[in-house]
């Protein structure tokens, strides 16, 4: 196994993504179908956008299977973003992504829907923390 330069815990084997923890499966898997969903997408028409098996997309999702890289590269194009969003989100410009959405959903909000969706938010954070903190 390679080391890639792009993700410290991605591997290169034979053109297959080869994810270095199964948790890594499952975030990478998690982030695709978060992105899917923001663009109002299907399984199945993700499924077919990167040519792909409709199995093979709820399994990726679900964390379950690897893929190949390039069926990862297929992905992303097909969400229209790039690798580092799903692979690496502590990088800025995924940080940068995350802020322009968290804006783009507060615009339409009233001061109250703010005040308590920044409640909610602080308490989700303690909560990540403690639990990082656990682990």
């Amino acid at each position: 196994l390679m080391r890639s330069s792009a993700a410290s815990d991605v591997y290169k084997r034979q053109g297959e993504l080869v994810m270095y923890e199964q948790q890594d499966l499952k975030l990478v898997g998690s982030r695709i179908k978060a992105v899917r969903i923001s663009r109002g997408m299907s399984q199945a028409d993700l499924a077919v956008e990167a040519s792909v098996s409709l199995p093979l997309i709820s399994n990726i999702e679900r964390g379950k299977t690897g893929m190949q890289l390039e069926t990862f590269v297929k992905v992303a194009e097909a969400l229209q973003v790039s690798t580092d969003y799903l692979l690496r989100p502590d990088v800025p410009e995924v940080k940068a992504i995350y802020q322009g959405e968290f804006a783009e959903l507060l615009e339409d909000c009233s001061a109250s829907e703010m005040e308590t969706i920044l409640k909610i938010v602080r308490e989700v954070k303690v909560s990540m923390h403690k639990k990082q903190n656990n682990d």
